[in-house]
């Protein structure tokens, strides 16, 4: 068993990460839409982690970032330090595990990786799965907001609507995106905002792993999500464009950040100007 901290790529397949199910040093972590999808066979030591606890859970934003001090709770819990290497995987294609890497970046804790496919692309590969629980060896962690440029709040967002330099990535539905539904009390997208649903990142025809890369570029840039742009993805609640900005990063878009108010908060608003 190595000692040295692995150096994994930011997309992993499930043939690698096998090799490395032993290794001290990582950390997989399951959080899973459905809690059922874990207790039913999960990728061998994969803590279960509760999607709810990257959310605030409270106030006018729910979906906002929790505090640090319990973010502090939460990384301690699952026995985060710096030398560990996150793995993180769920049952969607992407969603929250992207959120969780997210949060990890904007923590300042850059070694991680994102299981390729899911559960899904795991199962469908013939790896092993466990279904006993694996639980974590706490450390003493302490988070901090050390990457606040990952995150865009709604004020800079506002005063930066219209810059030639800024693209934003609504990976809502098309329906969401027209405002023909949504449960907010105002419908449509933010001005300029080009419409990608998250879906579309997933090739189902490959257990949900990440589309082809080449494709998906040409569709990005196509709709002006071009790379030398900076790209701002959200969603309803930043869940769904957990994945978006995780596609951005492993498409080599050097520059994307995430609003983690996403149209929870946008929609929710007198003084945020709206599209349809």
């Amino acid at each position: 068993m190595s000692s040295e901290i692995p150096q994994l790529p930011l997309i992993l397949d499930p043939a690698t990460l096998t090799r490395h199910l032993d290794d001290p040093h990582i950390l997989i972590i399951d959080v899973p839409l459905k809690a059922d999808s874990y207790d039913s066979g999960h990728v061998p030591g994969a803590i279960f982690l509760d999607s709810r606890r990257l959310l605030a859970g409270s106030g006018d934003i729910p979906n906002d970032v929790p505090s640090e001090a319990a973010l502090s709770v939460l990384f301690s819990e699952l026995g985060l330090t710096s030398e560990t290497h996150v793995v993180a995987y769920d049952d969607e294609g992407g969603g929250w595990a992207g959120r969780l890497l997210w949060t990890l970046e904007l923590i300042g804790h850059r070694r991680y990786s994102y299981l390729n496919g899911g559960i899904h692309a795991w199962r469908a590969d013939g790896q092993p799965v466990s279904t006993t629980p694996a639980s974590s060896t706490p450390s003493e962690y302490e988070a901090a907001y050390l990457n606040p440029a990952v995150q865009i709040r709604r004020e800079e967002l506002i005063e930066r609507l219209g810059d030639p330099r800024l693209a934003i990535w609504d990976a809502r539905s098309n329906e969401e995106y027209r405002g023909l539904k949504g449960d907010n009390r105002k419908l449509g997208h933010i001005p300029g905002a080009v419409n990608v649903d998250w879906l579309d990142v997933m090739d189902k025809s490959r257990d949900l792993r990440l589309r082809d890369y080449a494709e998906l570029v040409s569709e990005l840039e196509a709709r002006g999500l071009t790379q030398d742009k900076e790209i701002v993805t959200h969603c309803q609640t930043h869940h769904r464009s957990g994945l978006t900005w995780l596609a951005a990063k492993a498409l080599g878009y050097d520059n994307v950040r995430a609003y983690p108010g996403s149209w929870k908060e946008w929609g929710n608003r007198d003084d945020t100007p709206i599209e349809k």
